[in-house]
């Protein structure tokens, strides 16, 4: 298994980071061909108008946008859930491909950034949170679902092939949600 992780801004070195500690290969993101070598890829947080801005200059827009709707599993964190979502507040989307409606830096500027844990009922577990500038989901529509809230705003949602959530756990020591990731992929190769 290949893991990519898309490397044009952003945190993807830290996703790196946490999936060696998992003993899985990994590929940085940044040419079309690339798409062709991995078997799930990483949408990492960072600035999400720059990150689709670059999709496009490096000619990986329409392909990403396709491999996802074939079936390739992703995961979007912070950043990466904006680039997916179907509606942003008052923007238009980027790839659109998860039924969901965000809001961007809904949790504030830099300085009310936060961090916390959490039981999450999908993972089994309390995992720790860290939201940065982050986005939260307004409104989940089928076949999208809730995998986690808090403070009744929707946190990290799953569709599918797609997984997307607001909050960072490349920034902690916790691997759940990369390995949670690491089971779709495997998932689709059954």
């Amino acid at each position: 298994m290949i893991v990519g992780v898309l490397a044009l801004q952003g945190s993807f070195i830290e996703h790196v980071e946490i999936l060696k500690k998992l003993n899985v290969e990994t590929l940085l993101v940044k040419k079309i061909d690339d798409l062709n070598k991995i078997d799930g890829l990483i949408i990492p947080g960072g600035e999400s108008t720059t990150i689709g801005k670059l999709l496009r200059v490096f000619n990986l827009f329409d392909p990403l946008k396709e491999k996802i709707n074939s079936g390739m599993p992703v995961y979007g964190t912070c950043a990466g859930l904006i680039l997916l979502a179907k509606e942003i507040v008052g923007e238009n989307p980027h790839l659109g491909v998860i039924n969901i409606k965000v809001k961007r830096n809904a949790y504030g500027r830099q300085l009310s950034s936060f961090s916390c844990n959490k039981y999450v009922e999908e993972f089994k577990k309390e995992i720790p949170l860290v939201f940065i500038r982050a986005p939260w989901i307004e409104s989940v529509d089928e076949p999208a679902r809730i995998i986690l809230e808090l403070d009744g705003r929707i946190v990290c949602a799953r569709q599918d092939n797609i997984l997307v959530s607001s909050f960072h756990p490349e920034l902690t020591t916790d691997t759940t949600v990369h390995e949670y990731f690491i089971n779709m992929i495997d998932e689709t190769k059954l």
